[in-house]
């Protein structure tokens, strides 16, 4: 779908497997369409030609033969009309699924351009749109262009002299589809804009409900909903109405020339110059070719909404990978874990963190402590080669991160978010995560975060099914599972990014000690309160993104004054509190 129309290579790809499908419905329409064509020659046959003969049988005969032309007309257009409906349903699947699958693997800054409410609406409505466009395409698209042209070849046939009046209106109905689509495709695209927009604000309050709420905000978001919504109907409204020109105003036009026919009819018909027979005829075909000038008007119109729609979908298709695989990078070393002289910014302007370099050999902790906005979760981001980092590097075992595959990086690490996401599924299948493992490794990761002190509880235990978001959890019992889904993997190297600030200090101290006994595994854990983080072996202070203390707690006591000052409000100056 390339910019402002629907290129052939692009749509080709997705209707290829369909293509004989779409030859034999194709066909079908025609043959059906053709029959539609012959019924007024037939009457006009049997007007002027048979009846005054007042030979009944024969009459009856060309009756039969209008009844199966109509029987077969309808019959080919319904069957034709069904292999439409499927080829569009299963092209539209296979577009939806790489477009949700190239959403997948777009960066973490691809995805921030884009916006989530904008993809969630160019997987729904946008492949919506183009569905209904590939559908209309194969009912109208054959039918709409033979019963137009293959109607005014027949009137000519009929009567030259009638044709050229009707004839004369087609300029005007042309200019009238130019200036629709050229002002249509601007308008949906910008209307496209402000539904996702739309998604946005109901997405934020659907997950927010609780939030809102407890603050009494509910007349507050209902209008922050009815100004995007509000935006939404003036913007439908405006391409609406430039589409809306069209169908009146072709319809007076083809009918004004219809008018003018049946005038003209009239004078030929009492000058002896045509039969009522063939005037009929010419009435009905006249009905045939506004009605396909009208469909072709509805094609127009469907066109320019799924051109608009076609962009969005191919400016996510088309996103170039931002974050190549380098060519392999190893240096031997002892350490697990390297981080060099890391700088890293998100709108490129100003540094978020900088100059952050620590070393971790494999099995060590890493605490990571911080005010928020100092820059904690972007280091995890960089680590997990979410983003680039703008200078320095990461390496893992020697291994530069950005010359390993992203598949074989990830499988490294185990990672709890503080409000990561939770399924609407069971407790086993939220833990396991779609990845193929056995109870007990489910049983040891949940044993491990400190999680069966409230599953045993359940009667069902881990089949208890859980709600969106994990809403039938407290805030401790959601992290414990988080935290559970992270060590199931058997992870080389397992980040805990704030994930036990819900946690009370006894089961936080008993999850940081079970951690500490699975062998060989490295640990980074970020956190706020400097209980979470004293026993690690290397302990990094950030403030506003910059590194203001590196060591153990007992240094760092002694040498940052941040640090020192953290602990004495947090731990009221007692600096052996577990």
């Amino acid at each position: 779908m390339g910019k402002g129309a629907f290129t052939v290579k692009n749509v080709f790809k997705y209707l290829r497997p369909y293509v004989w499908r779409m030859a034999l419905g194709l066909s079908i329409k025609l043959f059906g369409s053709v029959m539609d064509l012959f019924l007024p020659m037939i009457l006009a046959h049997m007007i002027d030609e048979v009846a005054p003969t007042g030979n009944a049988g024969m009459i009856y005969a060309w009756g039969v033969v209008m009844i199966i032309c109509a029987i077969i007309a309808v019959v080919g257009n319904v069957t034709a009309n069904r292999m439409a409906s499927g080829v569009a349903r299963d092209c539209t699947r296979r577009l939806r699924h790489d477009l949700f699958t190239k959403i997948l693997y777009l960066s973490c800054t691809q995805s921030d351009h884009l916006t989530v409410p904008s993809m969630v609406s160019r997987l729904t409505s946008d492949t919506y749109n183009v569905h209904s466009f590939i559908s209309m395409m194969q009912r109208m698209g054959v039918r709409a262009p033979l019963l137009l042209i293959g109607g005014l070849t027949l009137t000519f046939i009929l009567d030259p002299v009638l044709a050229l009046v009707q004839v004369a209106m087609l300029p005007l109905i042309c200019l009238i589809v130019y200036f629709v689509s050229k002002n249509g495709i601007p308008l949906f695209n910008r209307m496209q804009k402000s539904v996702d927009e739309l998604v946005r604000i109901v997405r934020e309050n659907a997950s927010g409900i609780r939030v809102i709420k407890a603050l009494s905000k509910t007349e507050y978001e209902r209008n922050r909903f009815d100004k995007v919504n509000s935006e939404v109907a003036v913007r439908e409204q405006k391409a609406n109405l430039i589409m809306s020109i069209s169908n009146p105003t072709i319809n007076f036009l083809l009918n004004a020339g219809l008018v003018l026919v049946i005038i003209v009819g009239a004078f030929r018909v009492d000058a002896g110059l045509a039969k009522p027979g063939k005037i009929t005829a010419f009435l009905t075909y006249f009905t045939i070719i506004l009605n396909a000038m009208l469909s072709v008007t509805r094609i127009f119109v469907m066109y320019s909404r799924a051109s608009a729609s076609a962009d969005r979908i191919n400016e996510v298709l088309n996103l170039p990978s931002d974050m190549p695989l380098s060519p392999a990078d190893h240096r031997d070393t002892e350490y697990h874990i390297e981080v060099e002289d890391l700088c890293f910014s998100y709108n490129k302007i100003s540094n978020d963190i900088e100059h952050v370099s620590f070393r971790l050999k494999r099995g060590q902790t890493l605490g990571v402590l911080g005010s928020t906005g100092s820059g904690k979760t972007t280091l995890v981001a960089l680590l997990l080669r979410f983003y680039d980092a703008d200078f320095g590097s990461i390496r893992i075992d020697g291994d530069d991160i950005r010359s390993i595959p992203s598949e074989k990086l990830h499988a490294m690490f185990g990672v709890a978010f503080q409000n990561d996401v939770l399924l609407a599924d069971s407790l086993r299948e939220n833990i396991a995560f779609g990845r193929e493992m056995g109870d007990d490794t489910v049983l040891r990761a949940a044993e491990t975060a400190q999680a069966m002190e409230f599953i045993a509880g359940f009667e069902d235990s881990f089949e208890h099914p859980l709600t969106i978001r994990g809403a039938n959890l407290s805030g401790g019992q959601r992290q414990r599972v988080l935290v559970s889904r992270a060590l199931a993997g058997n992870p080389k190297i397992l980040i805990l990014d704030d994930s036990s600030s819900a946690l009370d200090y006894k089961t936080d101290a008993r999850l940081r000690s079970a951690i500490a006994k699975c062998g060989g595994l490295t640990s980074i854990i970020v956190a706020q309160r400097i209980s979470s983080v004293r026993n690690a072996d290397v302990i990094l202070v950030l403030d506003e993104g910059k590194v203001v203390g590196c060591g153990k707690h007992e240094e760092l006591m002694k040498r940052c004054d941040l640090y020192r000052e953290t602990a004495q409000f947090q731990m009221g100056g007692d600096e052996n509190e577990n």
